[in-house]
């Protein structure tokens, strides 16, 4: 058992003075049976808690640890950067260096706009998509999560399936009805809602891979649908790669995939850490943006320097070596293969879905798990038995069965030994606690 006396004391003192103790629903631990750790330090695959305890970490920062935890060499850009004056509400030419960097990674990316977050990211994107299209609705896919904006939270993933609140109080009936739901690699409900509202919609956000009901994969052919559709009735497509940007490739799955959206939210790995977003696209459409266009986003602390510089170093690592990519597909390979042979020994009924370095198991009996629909059927009670048996193995997980879990470049052959060995400690765990009663 590890010991979390002093998370649980923290957690206590935190309630006092947060709402729930958390800044994020996503950390609270809820419905897990023991209380969040608090977290001292980090460094490479590694995460420590108050407590000391130390575990490989699959939650990477909920994804932008991909070259690890406190690298040296982002480290020593922040170090270098934050000796010049941390934020001018001024321009600065490392911003001017780190969009140039992103065009070059993401050739459907023209121009590009920096925030501080993925949920500032998808708002203004959809603002611009509404502004540049003269429209107001927009499609989103059911279990889809484009953070705490109103438009998207309307059958939302990730923190708000996991904390049951998919439909957030304090969003109007006159949002909800500019937000149209359609089925995640269900193109027929695409398709009713483009005949239903042939000349409303502005746009189309998805997210090419889903990570925030877990990882989902798109069925063949189901994005270029997509994308046809949008062109067929002048709407934009809009990519959500908040998760996929700069992990699924040097060019996020519209690369890997050979999508080409009008518009891409970006955020995690862009700021190696620190609290970045940007969207960008085709510069007809990111021209319409203030003060070249009518569409007025502003933020004072948008493409501060440190935030800046974590973000160019982390990119320009990262395309510089694209062997990185290779080596990241190698090792979730092995891990995949592991993890498959634990499931089927243990005899658990279990889909595993991966893409590249983002991984989920759902606890479920159904054959696949493609749709928000198909993630409803899962056992909570045993990912939350496997997630507490996984702690006491060292292992680091989401406390969520409707998360994606992060490979890193950090992430060792040894790490990955022990991870599938402790995974499978965890699985028979469950299966005598919930299966075999």
């Amino acid at each position: 058992m590890i010991s979390n006396s002093h998370s649980s004391r923290a957690f206590t003192e935190a309630q006092k003075y947060i709402p729930g103790g958390v800044n994020s629903p996503a950390r609270s631990f809820k419905n897990t049976g023991i209380d969040p750790l608090f977290i001292d330090s980090a460094k490479g695959s590694k995460i420590t808690d108050i407590d000391g305890n130390t575990f490989i970490d699959y939650v990477a920062s909920w994804g932008p640890a991909i070259l690890g935890h406190a690298h040296d060499e982002v480290l020593s850009a922040l170090n270098e950067t934050m000796h010049k004056g941390i934020s001018f509400g001024a321009p600065t030419e490392i911003e001017t260096r780190i969009a140039e960097l992103v065009t070059r990674m993401v050739p459907s990316v023209d121009l590009v706009r920096m925030v501080n977050s993925g949920t500032e990211a998808t708002m203004s994107a959809v603002r611009l998509a509404r502004g540049y299209t003269k429209r107001n609705k927009i499609i989103k896919f059911e279990g889809c999560y484009h953070g705490h904006g109103d438009s998207f939270l309307i059958q939302a993933g990730s923190g708000a399936l996991t904390h049951g609140n998919p439909n957030s109080p304090g969003v109007t009936e006159g949002v909800a009805q500019d937000t149209l739901l359609a089925k995640y690699n269900e193109i027929e409900s695409v398709e009713s809602l483009f005949r239903e509202y042939p000349e409303d919609i502005a746009g189309v956000i998805i997210e090419p891979v889903t990570g925030n009901m877990g990882v989902i994969v798109p069925q063949n052919g189901f994005l270029e649908a997509v994308q046809k559709l949008c062109a067929q009735y002048g709407a934009l497509l809009i990519f959500d790669e908040v998760m996929t940007g700069f992990r699924l490739s040097s060019g996020g799955a519209q690369k890997r995939f050979n999508i080409t959206p009008d518009l891409t939210c970006f955020g995690k790995i862009i700021g190696g850490g620190m609290p970045v977003g940007a969207y960008g696209g085709k510069k007809e459409i990111m021209e319409h943006l203030a003060p070249k266009g009518p569409v007025y986003q502003a933020g004072t602390l948008s493409g501060n320097p440190l935030a800046m510089a974590v973000g160019y170093t982390t990119l320009h690592l990262l395309n510089t070596h694209p062997e990185w990519y290779e080596q990241l597909e190698k090792s979730a390979e092995i891990l995949e293969a592991g993890i498959r042979e634990n499931i089927s020994a243990v005899g658990i009924p279990i889909v595993f879905n991966r893409v590249g370095s983002m991984f989920t198991q759902f606890f479920t009996d159904h054959p696949a798990v493609n749709s928000f629909t198909d993630v409803s059927t899962c056992n909570i009670d045993a990912y939350m038995h496997f997630f507490r048996t996984s702690l006491h193995e060292g292992i680091y997980y989401a406390p969520s069965q409707y998360e994606a879990a992060f490979l890193g470049l950090a992430h060792s052959p040894e790490d990955i030994e022990k991870t599938i060995s402790a995974h499978k400690v965890a699985l028979q765990s469950v299966k005598q606690e919930l299966y075999d009663k």
